[in-house]
């Protein structure tokens, strides 16, 4: 069992990343007093998007590159259009995604970020939702495709959209819950 304000979550994203589901989670994570860092393809900081007007910026903590996934217990992919589609040519963003799936760590991705799963190929044969635009590419790499607020699938947390953020954290801290902590780094 891992108490929330003993975890450590990584959450990734580049430019386009839609700004409440980076700043929600994160806040929410951070107020129940959990370690969040956030990486990207370099540290200069990254836009946020509200829909499709620019929203908040935020620097980074680390490179995707300077990532060891071995020092935390959950990974967050926020969605927008541009960021997990940028995220997914990345290889350095599909060996995490792959590295924290295979390690049995919680995965949460909303929205777009799904795709990102898609790419690292973690989603065949899993329930799992997202935007309806992403719902054809996760159906062609072999997932089991649901419309709800949240699913949970083994290591897997999807969700829909914005308005479904307070699931999707609610889903995130569960799984952590039951997850044996990483050790301190």
């Amino acid at each position: 069992m891992t108490d929330i304000a003993d975890a450590r979550f990584l959450i990734i994203a580049t430019d386009g990343f839609e700004q409440s589901e980076l700043f929600e989670p994160r806040d929410q994570l951070i107020a129940a007093g959990a370690k969040v860092d956030l990486a990207s393809p370099d540290r200069q900081p990254i836009q946020g998007m509200k829909h499709d007007e620019k929203g908040a910026t935020i620097t980074p903590d680390l490179t995707l590159e300077e990532v060891d996934g071995a020092n935390y217990d959950a990974l967050i992919i926020p969605g927008g259009v541009a960021n997990p589609d940028a995220l997914r040519m990345d290889d350095d963003a599909v060996d995490i995604v792959r590295d924290f799936f295979d390690a049995g760590k919680p995965v949460a991705a909303i929205c777009h970020g799904p795709w990102l799963l898609v790419e690292a190929d973690v989603v065949e044969d899993r329930r799992v939702t997202s935007w309806p635009s992403v719902r054809t590419d996760l159906e062609n790499a072999g997932a089991i495709v649901v419309d709800e607020e949240v699913v949970v699938d083994g290591n897997l947390i999807t969700s829909r959209k914005p308005g479904d953020i307070p699931a999707f954290v609610a889903a995130i801290r569960a799984a952590v819950a039951e997850a044996a902590p990483v050790a301190a780094a």
